[in-house]
């Protein structure tokens, strides 16, 4: 089996009640509970308002050639979200609303492509979420060769094959199954704290007593007089 082309099997996908642990939760919620350190580039940017949550089935393409991810259409189940790695490369597009159309159709729950699409206004109103990092008319050849459901780059991030893909307007980040529970909680916990400061913003009532705590803590001095007679 030649490397460079070659098609995996999906390993075990996570269990649904896992995934919806993720609705309604803002990426950035999820990433302040990976260290920060998580987010896909935002490079790699929405097509319209679907947010996106699923499993990743990956597809590694060569430079504007998008035969393996035609083949992925086919193989790919219901929910999963192709990740393809076109290799950032956006001088031409790997798919458009014929290939986004058929996944679709097909119960796939949206692509993500580190390279271009096209039909850039119909993916803009289609409820089915799409990100990519470019747009351009030139269409992609068909020659490979490429693989499926390999560890895959995509805007500076690994993604594995079966990690768990949330997607809103902020981005895109990717989550190990086996680290899914202990983030989701932590996110959500977060996610309700911040829904209390909007609402104590909202009525006044909100206290920063922190802000002067934490520049205490770093020898911040507030002068007495302005900076120009100092």
């Amino acid at each position: 089996m030649p490397v460079g082309n070659r098609i995996f099997p999906m390993p075990e996908r996570p269990n649904q009640e896992l995934i919806k642990l993720f609705e309604g939760l803002p990426v950035a919620n999820i990433d302040d509970n990976m260290g920060r350190i998580y987010g896909i580039s935002k490079m790699i940017r929405p097509m319209n308002h679907t947010p996106l949550l699923g499993v990743a089935f990956t597809v590694k393409a060569p430079a504007g050639d998008n035969l393996l991810l035609h083949r992925a259409l086919d193989l790919a189940e219901p929910g999963d979200i192709l990740v393809v790695d076109g290799a950032g490369y956006t001088g031409r597009a790997l798919c458009g609303e014929l290939m986004f159309t058929y996944a679709q159709s097909r119960g796939i729950g949206g692509i993500v492509v580190d390279g271009a699409i096209r039909d850039s206004y119909e993916a803009s109103e289609m409820d089915w979420p799409i990100y990519a990092r470019g747009v351009i008319a030139d269409g992609p050849y068909k020659n490979g060769p490429g693989e499926i459901n390999v560890p895959v780059s995509i805007g500076g991030r690994v993604i594995f094959p079966g990690d768990i893909l949330v997607g809103d307007a902020d981005g895109i980040i990717a989550i190990r199954p086996s680290e899914a529970a202990a983030v989701a909680e932590a996110a959500r916990q977060q996610h309700q704290r911040e829904m209390e400061t909007l609402r104590k913003t909202r009525e006044g009532t909100l206290k920063k007593d922190w802000v002067l705590k934490t520049l205490e803590t770093k020898s911040c001095e507030e002068m007495k007089v302005p900076y120009s007679e100092f």
